[in-house]
């Protein structure tokens, strides 16, 4: 969450994100790990020729007010990234593509800043979602 990784992760995280093809309007995931990669695409969205809304999904809907499971500007039927900060089992990412498929939206595939390599890419592809992740924990021990 420090304005020097919000710059890198955002960029790194657009730039991962043209490069798909998916083709998102939408960008989110589990609260809490998800929403600093999120507001970090879209504020770098924003400065250029194309931008990406964010949203969070909660883990439980609030039990008062509109009582809304996703909050921020999802819209019913965004093509949507589910991001995460860290994929290890991948049950995060999935709590938050049935939230968003329940609400209405198109989930295009999964980015993660760091994949752990624990079998958590797997069972996001084994339910039909393309995963990229921008570096894996070996890369980053391998730099230590």
């Amino acid at each position: 969450m420090s304005p020097e990784g919000l710059v890198l992760i955002g960029q790194l995280g657009l730039r991962a994100l043209e490069q798909s093809g998916w083709n998102v309007q939408s960008v989110g995931g589990l609260t809490l790990g998800a929403d600093p990669v999120a507001y970090a695409i879209a504020y770098a969205s924003g400065l250029s020729a194309r931008s990406v809304r964010a949203f969070t999904v909660r883990k439980e809907p609030k039990s008062h007010g509109t009582a809304q499971l996703i909050e921020g500007p999802f819209v019913r039927g965004d093509r949507v990234a589910i991001v995460e900060d860290v994929i290890t089992t991948g049950a995060s990412a999935l709590r938050a593509a049935s939230a968003v498929s329940s609400n209405g939206g198109i989930v295009a595939g999964v980015l993660a800043v760091v994949d752990r390599n624990e079998g958590g890419r797997e069972a996001l592809q084994e339910q039909g979602f393309p995963v990229i992740a921008l570096t894996t924990a070996a890369d980053i021990v391998a730099l230590l």
